[in-house]
């Protein structure tokens, strides 16, 4: 018999590393073959000493195997056993290489092909072989290649896009930006001013109401049964808001619902700071197409205007809190306008229970930095 060239011969501390590797945690089928391979070959005293067929007989592996475990483990040492190495030349060929991804990138965020309302998989799929970007790909590896770098071609995001340079816009913003860091003062309130409207839907079939591993279930068959509109007065350093339903959201309702503020709400305030966006119904001009001019004028000088610029109503705060009610109250099915104005009743005295209250932080000063390419430039 030839004398083995490679014998273990373990200590007990190897042994026992050996044992807790193989008997704790998860590991790679093949390292946990290494180390029964060396527990079976240790010819020390608590070892079995077998020899390399009977080894490879046991564990279902090759003599070859085996002898490349001796050798590692009396060259490298029982830690290098047991740590799968990198083999450079098995690993798989990039399908997109540098050049080849920034290329697939571009194409991804440029437009889709006419017919098409976007880029799908497929398509991408089929256009880099034709422009010989690459030779041949899959939709899996386009879409690891694009979720690698969190490129999502197949969503859009409706935003209020403002105009660069524009003088007018600046303005407005600025005006407003300026009100929002006036100091508190109650005789001159700040109230933010905004509307919204909802859809009215009836269920036709009874809901199903949520279970333990089931999720509330609600036909897709609906009965849709009128609009309502929505006037959300918001009065950010009060924590202060009020929610008026109303049919219509023409100009003579804007005008009731604003005539609202200084003689039930505010009744106290010697001018109510206020700022609203610019539709075309929110304008001095709607209280005399509602009230005559002496009750127009009247309510006119009880207000200090302040109109946020044209694509900037993300300024209004109202806006913020007509989304909290969005998601917080709105975001069901509502069969009638007598069950909105209840839901909405309770929403609103919750609210103005905390006294939530809005902290807006972004000064012009921000705006001058963060906004620059908004503002005109000069040489």
């Amino acid at each position: 018999m030839a004398v083995k060239k490679y014998v273990i011969r373990l200590s007990a501390a190897e042994r026992k590393r050996l044992s807790a590797f193989i008997n704790s945690g998860k590991r790679s089928a093949q390292l946990v073959t290494k180390a029964r391979i060396l527990l079976k070959a240790d010819v020390s005293d608590a070892g079995e000493g077998w020899s390399d067929s009977q080894i490879a007989a046991a564990l279902d592996t090759s003599i070859a195997n085996v002898e490349r475990t001796r050798r590692q483990l009396v060259e490298e040492g029982v830690e290098a056993a047991l740590v799968r190495k990198y083999n450079p030349s098995c690993a798989p060929r990039r399908i997109f290489d540098g050049a080849a991804e920034a290329k697939l990138i571009a194409l991804a965020c440029g437009p889709a092909p006419e017919g098409y309302a976007r880029w799908t998989l497929s398509l991408l799929e089929q256009k880099v072989v034709e422009l010989n970007i690459v030779e041949k790909a899959s939709d899996n590896t386009i879409g690891r290649t694009l979720k690698k770098n969190t490129l999502k071609p197949h969503l859009k995001q409706q935003w209020v896009i403002a105009p660069e340079a524009n003088a007018a816009f600046v303005a407005a913003m600025e005006d407003v930006l300026d009100v929002y860091q006036r100091p508190h003062d109650p005789k001159r309130p700040l109230v933010c001013f905004d509307e919204t409207s909802k859809q009215m839907i009836k269920e036709t079939r009874t809901p199903i109401p949520p279970a333990p591993g089931r999720k509330a279930r609600h036909d897709y068959e609906y009965e849709r049964n009128g609009v309502a509109n929505l006037f959300m007065m918001f009065a950010p350093l009060e924590g202060w808001r009020h929610v008026k339903v109303t049919d219509r959201h023409a100009a003579v309702d804007y005008a009731h619902a604003l005539k609202d503020l200084p003689d039930v709400h505010f009744p106290d305030a010697t001018k109510i700071v206020l700022v609203q966006d610019n539709l075309s119904t929110h304008t001095p001009a709607s209280l005399y197409a509602a009230f005559a001019a002496a009750e127009a004028r009247r309510l006119v000088e009880r207000f200090e205007w302040h109109f946020t610029p044209k694509h900037g109503s993300w300024l209004d705060l109202a806006e913020s809190e007509l989304g909290v009610l969005a998601s917080q109250c709105l975001d069901r099915r509502i069969p009638n306008k007598e069950k909105l104005i209840k839901e909405v009743a309770a929403w609103q005295a919750n609210r103005n229970k905390q006294c939530a209250q809005a902290d807006w932080q972004f000064t012009t000063e921000d705006a001058r930095i963060k906004l620059k390419r908004l503002y005109p430039q000069f040489q």
